[in-house]
């Protein structure tokens, strides 16, 4: 059996040992498992929506959150209760809150709002919606805030608004980083120089006041979508100088072993001996750089939306959700607005093993 093991491990290729490596590390294994879900998550957001998630009502204004009653005297039959109004004989307000007296049932796959699955499909299937409800009615699994929309679908948005960012902006920041520091280090010369230059000068700027003056490029009539793709694009700009240096040391290295001499040697195009020979060696290198890239990525959409120089509203991400509980009168009446922090948290965390893991198995001779 080690006889067999070992023929195994000498003929498999770098990226078979570098995942065999990384099977071992159970805590990175399980962040992968955990990314993957959430990831699911954000693709069927509106799938998973239980209202619509701009759709506000002052009746259900901070709403505590609502668990679901999976059984009654009938045995299964997943329901909620029921919204009431009752007077606050303190303040003579009218308050809204649980009726358990009333029960609602949920149907499975039943028609909600509108929405493009895939951002393609028209369809109006949920996962749970409401049979026979009346207003202010509503699967309240997280609560709601101040304008009554429901947290739990709101955070299935923003999740899917959060991340996406996150991949897109690594994939132009990936680009960028191999492209740049891959001509740094083949060409060298003035070519070199330049693009070091502008990477030093780009990671010497100081990051509030430059985001201070981004933001306030941006016109304030621009739609949504528009601010989207320019924050993403703008972080990817400004986060591809770390990749670029790496890529750049790996291609000095490799430009003077063996393999690369022989594939000179024997004509192989620069084009070849960069893409076919030299990128694959160290693959796994710029897989753990991505991982580790990502979550920097999530946390500076967050905290710009947060300090309200990201996305505005009515766009939903992690950071706008965020801005609701910065109040702390506003948390001392509707504490479970804090529950949008515990993804982001997850979420990186799970992202930083995933990156040490890979990064542990980058080198699998090692």
């Amino acid at each position: 059996m080690a006889q067999i093991d070992s023929e195994k491990y000498a003929v498999a290729t770098q990226l078979q040992l570098t995942w065999w490596r990384f099977r071992r590390h159970k805590l990175a294994m399980i962040s992968l498992v955990l990314l993957v879900l959430v990831y699911l998550l954000a693709i069927f957001a509106d799938f998973l929506a239980t209202q619509d998630p701009h759709a506000t009502d002052a009746r259900t204004s901070y709403i505590a959150p609502q668990p679901i009653q999976w059984f009654d005297d009938n045995g299964f039959n997943p329901h909620v209760y029921g919204i009431k109004g009752v007077r606050d004989m303190k303040t003579f307000k009218l308050v809204y809150t649980v009726d358990p007296n009333r029960r609602v049932y949920i149907d499975f796959f039943g028609q909600g709002y509108e929405y493009n699955l895939f951002g393609l499909i028209p369809t109006k299937v949920h996962l749970m919606t409401l049979r026979n409800a009346e207003r202010g009615d509503g699967i309240y699994i997280l609560g709601t805030d101040l304008l009554g929309r429901d947290l739990w679908s709101r955070l299935m948005v923003a999740t899917r608004v959060s991340l996406t960012i996150g991949l897109v902006g690594v994939s132009i920041s990936l680009f960028l980083g191999v492209l740049l520091g891959g001509i740094s280090a083949v060409y060298g010369g003035i070519v070199d120089t330049m693009i070091q230059r502008t990477i030093e000068v780009i990671r010497s700027m100081p990051t509030i006041p430059l985001w201070l003056g981004l933001a306030a490029a941006l016109p304030n009539n621009w739609s949504v979508l528009q601010v989207y793709f320019a924050i993403t694009i703008i972080i990817s700009l400004l986060a591809w100088t770390d990749l670029a240096r790496v890529v750049r040391g790996k291609f000095l290295a490799l430009k003077e072993e063996d393999f690369v001499m022989a594939a000179e040697l024997a004509g192989a195009s620069q084009g070849r001996i960069i893409f076919r020979h030299m990128l694959p060696s160290f693959a796994s290198h710029i897989i753990a750089a991505v991982s580790l890239a990502l979550p920097a990525m999530i946390i500076s959409e967050t905290s710009l939306s947060f300090l309200g120089l990201g996305l505005r509203p009515p766009a939903i991400s992690w950071g706008i959700l965020l801005q609701d509980a910065q109040n702390i009168q506003t948390l001392a009446l509707a504490p479970w607005l804090l529950i949008s922090a515990i993804p982001v948290v997850v979420v990186i965390l799970a992202f930083n093993f995933l990156g040490d893991g890979l990064r542990d198995a980058a080198d699998p001779y090692g």
